[in-house]
C-alpha cells in the first residue's frame, strides 16, 4: 500500500492550503478589522476556519432529524440507532470539555443529540411495553372466551 501513499497521498503535501490564505484575507477586510468581536470569532481556534466549527455545524443535522422523528410513529423508531445517538451524545459532550480549545458548539450539539437520543428510547420503550401490555390482555382475553 506505500504506492498508493506515493501516488495520491505525497503529492498533495507540496500543495499550499488555501484556509490559512483565506483566513488572513477575510481577517484582513474592514468589515472584520473595525470589528473586534466577529474578528475574535473568526480568529479563535474553534472558530470557522476550522474543522472545529464545521464538524459540530454539520451535526446539528443530525440532532434536527431526530428532533422531526418526535413526530414519527414509535414502533418505527430503531433502538440500536437512537442508543447509537444517546451514547455518541454522551461520550462526546465530556470530550467537548476536554479538548483545547474548549468547544462549547460540539458540546451543545452532543447535548441535544443526548437528550434526543434518550426520549426517543424513552418513547420506544413506553410503547413497546404498552403494546406488550395490550397483546398480554389481548390474549387473555382471548383465552377467557375460549372456555366458555
Amino acid at each position: 500500500f506505500f504506492w498508493l501513499f506515493r501516488l495520491f497521498v505525497a503529492p498533495m503535501s507540496f500543495l499550499p492550503s488555501i484556509v490559512p490564505r483565506l483566513k488572513a484575507q477575510t481577517l484582513a477586510t474592514d468589515f472584520v478589522a473595525k470589528s473586534p468581536k466577529v474578528q475574535a470569532f473568526l480568529d479563535h481556534p474553534a472558530g470557522p476556519f476550522s474543522i472545529h466549527f464545521w464538524a459540530p455545524a454539520f451535526k446539528w443535522g443530525i440532532t434536527f432529524a431526530n428532533m422531526a422523528d418526535l413526530k414519527r410513529d414509535p414502533r418505527l423508531l430503531s433502538t440500536p440507532q437512537q442508543l447509537a445517538v444517546a451514547g455518541t451524545g454522551l461520550i462526546w459532550s465530556r470530550y467537548s470539555v476536554v479538548i483545547n480549545p474548549v468547544n462549547y458548539n460540539l458540546l451543545s450539539v452532543n447535548i441535544f443529540m443526548a437528550c434526543t437520543g434518550i426520549v426517543q428510547l424513552y418513547r420506544k420503550v413506553t410503547f413497546d411495553e404498552e403494546a406488550a401490555d395490550a397483546a398480554a390482555a389481548a390474549a387473555a382475553a382471548a383465552g377467557s372466551s375460549n372456555e366458555e
